[in-house]
């Protein structure tokens, strides 16, 4: 009978809402996995988190962490800004690393997270995705590359949350240090644009920001300059037009993408895979085969991140959803955003 596997052992840095619904859960549902450490932003937070999952060492700092000698692999659980800062120190020190969407603040942060894990190919580097339909994925993938759409002619992403909201509290996606360059579900959703259809070549954006100012958790008024209402008209490698909408003061509206091509038209929306033909007269679900095993129930279908992660550490997988590789497009996407709507004109991406 063969023996244990050797033991993988993991620190948390942040531990948020996302960590504790969905990586903790897929990491502590594996063989093996270990939860060592953690450090959250607060000592009284990492004591309960601690408590909770019975992880034994409580850190009041990232780098204690990160700089453990008995760890195999950091997950960052925080929000953007200190993504790369962990990354680059987690690498440094040989520890694998997970870390939570957005990649970075910027482009600039995503292009020294990508060269430092390629200066140590021996550790595994992962993002985590936010995809619309990770169990449509090779699906999607499959009936494009059949030509079931043919020739795609236009790529529409559209991401409505309902009514503006004057009153709700002011959260860390609208602070500028927190968050970067980051808007709304904007890259996590260019990022399935990117792995169905593929990249962006150029842009024009405009954005507005409706909501100047909210109320943070202290009480304290807190300007915001972060587009709630943002649009963006795009030329696509392959040829296509791209117009992506993202809007947090639009009601009765829906989200989906929707691929149109010279044959027929692929959507995803509500988690659902529709399609038709031009001789079809409406939309109709697409069957999908049936999805691998989650480790989590309450897991979305598709979900497979931490599973992923631990088995490319063990050498048993590879990374899909998503390299720093198509992390770095997506910055590369979201800079070109931020510098349209800054200079008003259309840019290269």
């Amino acid at each position: 009978m063969a023996g244990k596997q050797k033991p993988i052992r993991i620190g948390l840095v942040g531990a948020g809402d996302n960590t504790r619904r969905k990586h903790i859960p897929g990491l502590l549902a594996q063989e093996g996995v270990e939860l060592v450490a953690v450090a959250n932003r607060r000592r009284e937070s990492s004591e309960r988190v601690a408590r909770d999952y019975g992880i034994a060492r409580v850190c009041d700092h990232w780098r204690e962490v990160v700089e453990a000698d008995d760890l195999d692999a950091i997950v960052i659980g925080t929000w953007p800004y200190l993504h790369c800062p962990v990354t680059l120190a987690a690498l440094a020190t040989g520890k694998h690393v997970l870390t939570e969407a957005r990649m970075a603040m910027n482009l600039a942060e995503a292009e020294m997270m990508l060269a430092a894990s390629r200066e140590a190919p021996q550790l595994v580097t992962q993002i985590v995705t936010g995809g619309a339909a990770l169990h449509a994925d090779t699906t999607i993938r499959r009936l494009i590359a059949e030509g079931y759409v043919g020739d795609i002619v236009a790529v529409e992403v559209r991401q409505l949350y309902g009514y503006i909201d004057r009153e709700a509290p002011y959260h860390w996606r609208h602070n500028r240090e927190y968050s970067g360059l980051n808007i709304m579900r904007m890259g996590i959703l260019y990022e399935d644009v990117l792995y169905w259809v593929g990249p962006a070549v150029r842009l024009a954006a405009l954005g507005q920001t409706n909501v100047k100012v909210r109320t943070d958790e202290e009480g304290v008024p807190r300007a915001i300059t972060i587009p709630d209402h943002l649009d963006i008209i795009g030329e696509m490698a392959c040829g296509a037009q791209l117009h992506m909408q993202f809007s947090a003061v639009t009601g009765h509206g829906t989200s989906e993408i929707t691929i149109h091509g010279t044959e027929a038209t692929l959507r995803v929306e509500g988690g659902q895979l529709l399609g038709g033909t031009r001789d079809d007269e409406q939309l109709r679900p697409i069957a999908l085969p049936p999805p691998r095993p989650r480790l989590v129930p309450s897991h979305p279908p598709g979900w497979h991140v931490e599973e992923e992660f631990i088995k490319t550490i063990r050498g048993e997988d590879t990374i899909t959803r998503t390299r720093f590789e198509e992390g770095v497009k997506y910055m590369a996407f979201t800079e070109a955003v931020h510098r349209s709507m800054r200079e008003g004109r259309t840019v290269a991406v």
